[in-house]
């Protein structure tokens, strides 16, 4: 018979595999929708008897990937009204006995918009294999999470992750889990969102593993309504809660990713607002005032988040996912890439700087080096900088193996099926045979982590600025990795 676990809302039924069972879909938050519609989330309703947890939850209204990205990021749609859920893999269902396991909550990313914790990438079987007690986790995206409507509470989204983690202190125990040692990780956005939550001080969590995302990403409340508007006006709509309630989430949809495509493919900060442009992102968290008072990295340099231990890193050439698949880094000139780069706010002379030090390179290349600098890279040495001159233990890390498929190298996204020792065959991300080596090393540094609060090589500080550079070759610790280039943003 499969194990059966008691949650504060009603018992839930796992199913078994190799040792690990897993509770898939299980309601941390009421549905959000109808009165509940743009509303911070609130408790699921109890049931009675036993809820069947062995298939993935409805995921979170989202457009989907277009183009190449939607075989390069696998990104299931599951219909339903019930998507505030999460999933939980387990060694130990009803309890470890004595002290629980460490406890992993990953939240993933999508630029805001798109993702789910059912992506087969995020199936937390092999840590839980390793002794961790791994959750992923659904949270609303786009206009439902993040866009700034009157009428109803800003950062609804993030307010999901927040709910979320207050389930798992309250309930985790019951599945083998230590509430005292819990690390939350993710990617992209959703390291976005790790860096923000560390820099509210909730006491949630204990570790954080923030991977290409860090602290530079909060919109002004009147950037974000810039948007907002640009939408509703599309759509025929007023800009405000109750204009959208009126329409079913798939009607906002196509609007919001036509919107958001525009803002990405030129982020004019006299049309979005200097905050939006400088992400690059139509829908974030915003400086509400009340659950976000200053930028995450401002925040973490004045002591932010300092009690708990910090992991941060990024691929050593995160842009060029959006670039060389796409073809536009076939048709960049140095023109364009002045005129795009300004208006993410990059210094002329810092672009400049880049063409002259790598005249090697193509524009495409010279575009793609700069934006991972500047979204990616530079934020997350100033993260971790501040970080640890507030006294907080703090690594940082760099992943450089490089794919062999469409010329992506070492992109965004690729060390995620290397951090969750999840390398899927055919893989269009990865290619056909990404060394398992590397997953072995990667997945064994977080698990590390998780459990013990080192992974295993020097501490970063901005001094000596350690960075374990995960390649399959070395993987070595070295300094600074091109730090000239780092500099120029000093």
């Amino acid at each position: 018979m499969e194990p059966v676990v008691g949650t504060q809302h009603g018992r839930v039924r796992g199913i078994t595999r190799d040792g690990v069972t897993a509770f898939l879909g299980v309601p941390y938050a009421a549905p959000p929708f109808g009165p509940n519609r743009f509303q911070a989330p609130r408790p699921p309703e109890p049931w009675d008897g036993v809820r069947d947890a062995t298939a993935y939850g409805p995921t979170a209204p989202k457009p989907g990937y277009s183009g190449p990205f939607k075989t390069l990021l696998p990104d299931p749609d599951i219909p339903g009204e019930d998507c505030l859920n999460l999933n939980v893999w387990t060694p130990a269902p009803g309890g470890a006995g004595g002290q629980g396991l460490p406890v992993m909550v990953w939240i993933h990313g999508g630029a805001f918009a798109n993702g789910s914790g059912a992506v087969p990438t995020y199936n937390g079987h092999n840590f839980a294999r390793d002794g961790v007690v791994c959750v992923t986790i659904n949270y609303r995206l786009g206009v439902e999470g993040f866009a700034n409507l009157p009428g109803a509470p800003l950062n609804r989204g993030l307010r999901d992750q927040i709910a979320a983690l207050e389930w798992v202190r309250d309930n985790i125990a019951a599945f083998g889990g230590d509430p005292a040692r819990v690390t939350v990780f993710g990617e992209s956005a959703g390291a976005m969102s790790v860096t923000t939550l560390l820099s509210l001080d909730l006491g949630l969590f204990h570790r954080a593993i923030a991977q290409s995302g860090a602290g530079q990403i909060a919109q002004d409340p009147d950037d974000a309504l810039l948007v907002a508007k640009e939408i509703a006006a599309r759509l025929g709509v007023e800009p405000t809660a109750e204009g959208f309630a009126a329409l079913d989430p798939a009607a906002i949809l196509p609007v919001q990713a036509a919107v958001s495509g525009e803002v990405s493919a030129m982020p004019d900060p006299g049309r979005w607002g200097a905050t939006t442009a400088a992400g690059g992102m139509a829908l974030t968290p915003i400086l509400d005032g009340e659950l976000i008072t200053r930028r995450p990295e401002d925040a973490i340099a004045a002591g932010a988040g300092s009690g708990v231990d910090l992991l941060t890193g990024y691929t050593a050439e995160e842009f060029r996912l959006f670039l060389m698949p796409t073809g536009v880094a076939a048709v960049l000139t140095d023109e364009l890439i002045g005129a795009a780069t300004a208006g993410m706010g990059v210094p002329p002379a810092v672009a400049a700087a880049y063409r002259e030090r790598h005249p090697e390179l193509t524009a495409g290349e010279v575009m793609a080096t700069i934006v991972t600098d500047s979204l990616f890279r530079v934020p997350a040495h100033r993260t971790a900088a501040g970080h640890a001159a507030r006294g907080g233990r703090t690594w940082m890390y760099e992943f450089g193996w490089r794919s062999p498929n469409h010329d992506l190298g070492a992109c965004h996204a690729l060390e995620l099926g290397f951090v969750f020792d999840n390398l899927l065959p055919d893989s269009e991300l990865a290619g056909p045979n990404p060394p398992q080596a590397l997953a072995d090393a990667m997945h064994r540094a977080w698990v590390r982590f998780a459990a013990d609060g080192d992974p295993g090589w020097d501490r970063f500080d901005a001094g000596a600025r350690a960075v374990r550079v995960f390649d399959g070759a070395a993987d070595a610790t070295v300094r600074d990795p091109r730090g000239a280039d780092r500099e120029l943003w000093d």
